[in-house]
C-alpha cells in the first residue's frame, strides 16, 4: 500500500471522527440548552460534574484521537476541541449560565433549530 492510499485512509477516518465528535458534541449542547448542567464545568457539584463526565471523557478522547491524526496529517489542532476545553471550568459568578451558553454554541453552530 503507498503512502498516498495510508494517507488518504487516515484524512477519511480524521473526517469520520470530527463528524462523530460534532454528533456527540450537538446532543450534549442541545441537552444543556434544555436546562442541565454540568457540561461546561462551571460549578463545583460533585453530583452534576460526575454526571456529564462520561461524555467530557468521551469528547476529550475523541479530540485528542483526532489531533493525532491531525498532527500526522501536518494539519492545524482540531478547533471544535479546542473551543470547547477553552469554554471550560470555573468563571465568575456573573456570566452567562451554561444553558444559555450552550444555546450559543448551537446558535454559532448553526444547530440551534
Amino acid at each position: 500500500m503507498s503512502r498516498a492510499d495510508r494517507l488518504e485512509r487516515l484524512d477519511t477516518r480524521r473526517l469520520e471522527l470530527e463528524a462523530e465528535y460534532e454528533a456527540v458534541l450537538l446532543d450534549a449542547l442541545r441537552r444543556v440548552a434544555g436546562g442541565s448542567w454540568g457540561l461546561f464545568g462551571h460549578n463545583q457539584d460533585r453530583a452534576t460534574r460526575a454526571k456529564w463526565e462520561p461524555v467530557v471523557t468521551d469528547l476529550c478522547d475523541r479530540g485528542d484521537e483526532i489531533d493525532q491524526i491531525r498532527d500526522q496529517l501536518g494539519l492545524q489542532p482540531f478547533a471544535l476541541h479546542e473551543e470547547f476545553e477553552a469554554s471550560r471550568g470555573p468563571v465568575s459568578t456573573n456570566a452567562p449560565g451554561e444553558p444559555k451558553q450552550a444555546k450559543a454554541w448551537l446558535q454559532r453552530l448553526g444547530k440551534d433549530a
